[in-house]
């Protein structure tokens, strides 16, 4: 009952689930002379702009760049995607430094570390660059910061599918990517508030309530089988990282713990597509994060172009259409764009 009420709530985010429907070509450079709302090719000036990932070998980052590719493909416009080789706070200044450097018109970036990025951005927005964040909503030098939902709202769809999964009942913890990522934690937060306030047996672990897997796959796997070992009560994890899940699920099988123990969490449909037909996840969550590139080039060039930034933003990308502010934020913008993976649909997605 919780589950069907969730999802009427939240229908216009699963409707998101159909991602971009196709990708584009991997030569360097946007294609020429076309144009869309979102963008601005024709007359436009040919701004440049630079989307700096966490970490560009990321499968999750790598599908991104598809959307980063299509909307320079849309507009005719020079945006490209450029991260450091890890996800490493320090690489990303790095590159960040190097694109003010060839004074970008633009920089869309997904922080490792808000906080450590907060120099580096100032640099930025200082020396003219408009400045787009995503997964950072507590970033301050930025013009906008774009969530593809709200991360509160998120936190307890991941845990509504940890729960059913329960059975509604029992000693779960969480894992983050890094304690320091702003979103892991919000949507951390608020799978707890939602299990608190609809899941009464379900009980948060309080010796290790929130664990770091360094958004590794294989940090998660060995943190896993560490809190299986140690807490005979622990009964499920929820995870945030895109690594997080699947590391988990395959403590379950190594352990043989499969219907004992659950996961649910974000993660990538064709890189977890043997998990879930198997039953070590029950179901994933997540939002296309090549829509969520799209969008922020999308944003980018409006305030270059001195548009009015007033809410509802259609974005020119599905889950994207109606973005509106936080609530109490002009800076924190949030769209409707997650999807839930089971074994049923896992095959629909193409990513």
């Amino acid at each position: 009952m919780e589950r069907r009420l969730f999802i009427k709530i939240n229908g216009i985010a699963i409707a998101a689930a159909v991602g971009l429907s196709a990708c584009v070509d991997d030569t360097a450079g946007p294609s020429a002379g076309t144009s869309s709302g979102a963008g601005g090719g024709g007359g436009d000036k040919k701004y440049n702009i630079a989307v700096v990932p966490k970490d560009s070998t990321n499968p999750w980052f790598v599908r991104m760049e598809v959307g980063v590719k299509k909307y320079a493909a849309d507009t005719g416009l020079n945006v490209y995607q450029k991260g450091p080789a890890t996800t490493d706070a320090t690489q990303q200044a790095q590159v960040i430094r190097d694109l003010i450097a060839q004074k970008v018109d633009a920089l869309c970036v997904v922080p490792v570390d808000p906080g450590a990025l907060e120099p580096v951005l100032k640099e930025a927005m200082d020396a003219g660059i408009t400045v787009i964040t995503h997964e950072s909503a507590t970033q301050q030098n930025t013009k906008y910061d774009i969530e593809a939902f709200n991360n509160a709202a998120y936190g307890g769809f991941i845990m509504q599918n940890l729960a059913e999964a329960m059975g509604e009942e029992g000693t779960y913890t969480t894992m983050v990517g890094h304690v320091t990522n702003a979103s892991h934690n919000e949507w951390a937060d608020g799978g707890v508030a939602y299990a608190k306030e609809k899941f009464p047996k379900m009980v948060l672990l309080e010796a290790e309530p929130r664990v770091e897997s360094q958004d590794d796959g294989e940090v998660a796997y060995q943190k896993a089988k560490e809190l299986m070992k140690k807490y005979p009560d622990l009964k499920g994890i929820m995870g945030t990282s895109s690594f997080d899940a699947p590391g988990v699920a395959r403590a379950i099988e190594e352990l043989g713990l499969q219907g004992k123990f659950f996961t649910a969490g974000t993660g990538m449909p064709e890189a977890n597509k043997a998990i879930l037909e198997k039953g070590l996840v029950h179901a994933l969550t997540l939002w296309d994060p090549a829509d969520a590139g799209y969008a922020m080039a999308a944003l980018a060039v409006k305030v270059l172009k001195g548009e009015e930034i007033k809410a509802p933003v259609d974005l020119g990308v599905k889950g994207y259409e109606e973005v509106n502010f936080a609530e109490g934020s002009d800076k924190v913008m949030e769209g409707a764009g997650w999807i839930v993976i089971t074994k049923d649909n896992v095959d629909e997605f193409g990513f």
